[in-house]
């Protein structure tokens, strides 16, 4: 059988990610702070609150379905519930995320961080690996 590398390939991109926010969580107020989550969620973090990690373990786990989500279009999973629609969904998602950036550029400059600048640059690569490997399969799916 014959899989879909762009997808596999998305599928590490997006588990890279959700491993990345759950070390997020061990490191602390200082991997907050480092990869640019914000004052408030440092600080929590600091304080010993659950909300920081418990949003962050979200993230990784929204993350992670979609590393499942790409390898079942890839056609190394069984296809899950939905595929036809979650993928071009997270795509979507990946893509306009990156593209957040020009709105900020073009409206808001003062926000305009190198968090978003580098976050948007890898969304938008993210989102471009799964748009490459959607397209590949959008007949079979």
């Amino acid at each position: 059988m014959d899989y879909n590398l762009p997808l596999i390939a998305g599928a590490v991109l997006s588990a890279i990610a959700a491993l990345l926010h759950v070390c997020v969580i061990f490191g602390g107020p200082a991997w907050y702070r480092f990869f640019g989550a914000g004052e408030r969620m440092a600080a929590g973090a600091a304080a010993g609150h659950m909300y920081p990690a418990l949003v962050t373990l979200l993230v990784a786990g929204v993350l992670a379905t979609w590393a499942a989500y790409a390898l079942s279009g890839a056609g190394v999973l069984r296809p899950l519930p939905l595929l036809a629609f979650a993928l071009p969904a997270i795509t979507a998602v990946y893509l306009l995320r990156g593209l957040l950036v020009v709105g900020l550029f073009l409206f808001d400059r003062r926000r305009l961080t190198a968090f978003w600048v580098w976050s948007s640059v890898i969304c938008l690569v993210y989102g471009s690996v799964h748009l490459w490997g959607l397209i590949q399969v959008w007949d079979s799916l």
